[in-house]
């Protein structure tokens, strides 16, 4: 495992995995997640000649988790990885999320351009920002049980999700997972986000016992609050980036998805995953991996490596 520390940035914590020398490169993962999420990719991109650094994002992990549900904009996350890249004493870095993370470092690439030169997204399309806020969208069009709606309402899916978290953790990142979108991504009435599965299905290939076990120890620690809390800032972030309405992300970019990750084949991301050019003028490449689900950094560590140590080689040399 990759060595590690704690790093106070933007007035919080950060618990960061780090290895390597050279230009800095950042990784963010996102829901339900961690730093080590990152474990194949640290490694190789380091080994590349690159100074990696992943953090737990606030809220998750070992990483401070503020109270309220307002710190968790994307003014704070975004924040969160400007302050830890001047922690680390650089003016420049290049920036890779995933999930969640993915829309951190998109709009870390869009607020900051100084800051970060290049950007890549793994699973969750550029920001483009729609007519209205998301949840008012869902509404109108006569969708009630989208799991955004869910996650809501503070304490109904941290309840759910803290009954036994061995069984919420092997549903969520070992079961169907975000595979199939009518299973996962709409919540059936009295079932909630994990009706849809048992918590006896055998684990993937790609997610070892193990690695199961490091994910579930963490969440038992640290509780589901602060990531949900993520989920409770969608209007809020579409209201605050609205001096941003239409604009692009200009940097060197790249974006990878496995094919059958439902993010990008369900009700928005496969919109999205069909204008990437809009908001990416300078794409250097789209990666949709074939066979590979949403957690596509663990279950295709080889391609995504290769792909992303190109990319980042390509960028830095500019």
């Amino acid at each position: 495992m990759s060595p590690s520390r704690m790093i106070t940035a933007n007035g919080i914590d950060l618990f960061v995995r780090e290895e390597g020398q050279g230009p800095l490169v950042v990784l963010c993962h996102g829901w339900p997640e961690l730093s080590y999420s990152w474990r194949h990719q640290i490694p190789a991109i380091a080994a590349a000649g690159f100074h990696v650094v992943a953090p737990d994002m606030r809220g998750f992990g070992q990483s401070s988790a503020p109270s309220d549900v307002s710190a968790y904009s994307i003014f704070d996350t975004v924040g969160d990885v400007v302050g830890l890249v001047q922690a680390l004493g650089e003016t420049k870095a290049m920036v890779v999320g995933h999930d969640w993370g993915a829309p951190v470092a998109w709009h870390a690439a869009l607020f900051r351009p100084d800051m970060f030169t290049a950007v890549a997204g793994l699973s969750v399309p550029p920001p483009l920002r729609g007519r209205g806020k998301p949840l008012d969208l869902l509404r109108q069009n006569g969708i009630t049980n989208f799991y955004w709606q869910y996650f809501q309402t503070p304490g109904a899916a941290e309840a759910e999700f803290e009954r036994d978290v061995a069984r919420t953790m092997r549903i969520v990142l070992g079961g169907r997972g975000l595979a199939d979108p009518n299973g996962a991504m709409f919540v059936q009435e009295g079932k909630g986000f994990l009706g849809h599965a048992t918590g006896t299905e055998p684990l993937p290939a790609w997610l070892p016992e193990a690695d199961l076990a490091y994910f579930t120890e963490s969440y038992r620690k640290s509780g589901f609050r602060g990531g949900l809390n993520w989920y409770r800032n969608l209007d809020r972030n579409w209201e605050l980036t609205a001096p941003w309405q239409d604009a692009q992300i200009r940097q060197p970019s790249l974006f990878i998805a496995g094919s059958k990750d439902a993010v990008v084949t369900g009700l928005i991301g496969s919109k999205l995953v069909n204008k990437l050019e809009l908001v990416l003028p300078n794409l250097t490449r789209k990666l949709i991996i074939e066979g590979a689900g949403h957690w596509v950094q663990q279950e295709r560590p080889d391609e995504v490596n290769a792909a992303l140590v190109m990319f980042l080689k390509e960028a830095s040399a500019q």
